[in-house]
Formats: C-alpha cells, sequence, structure tokens
C-alpha cells in the first residue's frame, strides 16, 4: 500500500540533436507524499525540479522508474503506464497542475475558464457560477474584466488566473512549479491564503520553488534538489 504519491527511482534525458548532447534532467529520484502533506523540491534553476514534476503529471514519460498514485477513482496506478485517456481524465478530476504560463482557448472569458473547469470535473452549473465568481473576487481580479477575453489581461493578472483555474476545481493532488515566481507580494499573500485554506481542506500538495522563504510555513517536507538528484 503507498500513500497518496510514491515517485521511484525516476530518470529522465533530454537529447539535442543539434548539438548532439544529451542534458540529464533527473536521476534516481525517489519520495513519497502522503495524503494531506505538503512537500516542496527546491534548488536552483536547471537542478531538474521542473522535469520532476512534469513526470508525475506525465506532461513527460520518464526513461527508467515509476510514479505510483492511488487515484480515488481508479485506485493505485502508476501514471507512466497508464491509457491516455485515464490520465486526461485524472487531470480532470483529481489533479491540478499550476504553471506561470496561462494556456487556453482563443476568445475565452475569465469566468468562462473558471466556470469549465469545475464543469470538467462534474460540478453543476449554479456552482460552477458560484465558485468561478468567488475566486474571481478572492484574487481581486477588476469585476470589468471578468467577462473578457484573456488577451485582454497584462501578464500578472494571466497568471493569477491561471492559478485560480487549477484551485477552482478542488484537485486532490495539486502539484506547483514555481507559482508566485513572478507575482508582486500582494499577490503572493493572495495565492498563500488560498494554499493554505486547500491544506486545511485535505488537499495534498507537491511544489517546486528557488526556496523555501515564502511557502516554508506550510511545507511539512523539503527536498533539496541539485544537479538532478536530491540531496
Amino acid at each position: 500500500m503507498i500513500g497518496l504519491l510514491e515517485v521511484r527511482n525516476l530518470s529522465k534525458s533530454f537529447r539535442l540533436h543539434a548539438l548532439d548532447k544529451t542534458l540529464s534532467g533527473c536521476g534516481g529520484v525517489s519520495f513519497t507524499v502522503d495524503q494531506g502533506e505538503f512537500v516542496g523540491i527546491t534548488g536552483r534553476s536547471g537542478s531538474g525540479k521542473s522535469t520532476v514534476l512534469k513526470l508525475v503529471y506525465r506532461t513527460y514519460l520518464a526513461e527508467t522508474g515509476e510514479v505510483w498514485y492511488n487515484s480515488e477513482a481508479l485506485g493505485e496506478v502508476e501514471l507512466g503506464h497508464l491509457d491516455e485517456r485515464l490520465v486526461l481524465d485524472l487531470r480532470r478530476r483529481e489533479l491540478g497542475y499550476i504553471s506561470q504560463f496561462l494556456g487556453v482557448i482563443p476568445r475565452t472569458t475569465a469566468r468562462e475558464v473558471l466556470e469549465h473547469a469545475v464543469l470538467d470535473r462534474g460540478g453543476q452549473a449554479d456552482e460552477a457560477h458560484d465558485r468561478a465568481e468567488a475566486m474571481l473576487a478572492h484574487f481581486e481580479l477588476d469585476r470589468g474584466l471578468w467577462d473578457s477575453y484573456i488577451n485582454t489581461f497584462s501578464g500578472g493578472e494571466k497568471l493569477r488566473l491561471n492559478i485560480a483555474r487549477a484551485m477552482v476545481k478542488g484537485p486532490r493532488l495539486l502539484l506547483l512549479d514555481e507559482p508566485t515566481a513572478s507575482l508582486d507580494q500582494h499577490s503572493k499573500e493572495r495565492v498563500r491564503v488560498l494554499l493554505e485554506q486547500l491544506k486545511a481542506e485535505g488537499v495534498t500538495m507537491l511544489g517546486i520553488f528557488h526556496d523555501l522563504e515564502f511557502m516554508g510555513a506550510l511545507c511539512d517536507r523539503e527536498y533539496p534538489m541539485n544537479a538532478g538528484r536530491l540531496a
């Protein structure tokens, strides 16, 4: 029996054909995350943190190793060998991912982005409407922009919306890829408040950071990473 997440001996490299080089993303990475924990992976840029997170989310496929996830719907599954359709369903219903970049369908409004996130995980229309408005208000996005297309937003507004989209679903496991790296201090505090709330609700989180100064009070455990390996 595993906890919520168990990473076993993960390794990943990247081939740069133009330069005839192979770069190591990570090697021999193993750790566990129990239900309700907030685990942080720290290290400098290029240390392999994002590679590990993308292997967990199945954006990348590992060369060696396994990622075991204790799914509410499917039981214990190894994400690296799970059918792609089941992976997509887990992302809709159980797995959240927050990055610094917002990718949405053109001509979609901020309100629609959040409502669709709730509907995708099986929520009802009334719930989607209420949760979307509550999240937009929490992140202090101008009410006049709620029904505007995303391309009218500034970079900081897009980042706040991206974080809101992942959080509004109430995921079972939330992955955070430097979520506050380019936010101002006030916006960071709004993120912290919601992360505290999610943790109190039992959401499990795995986040990567340059350091834990900002998120340190929230994290239960830290794994320092250097040159693709956990220290």
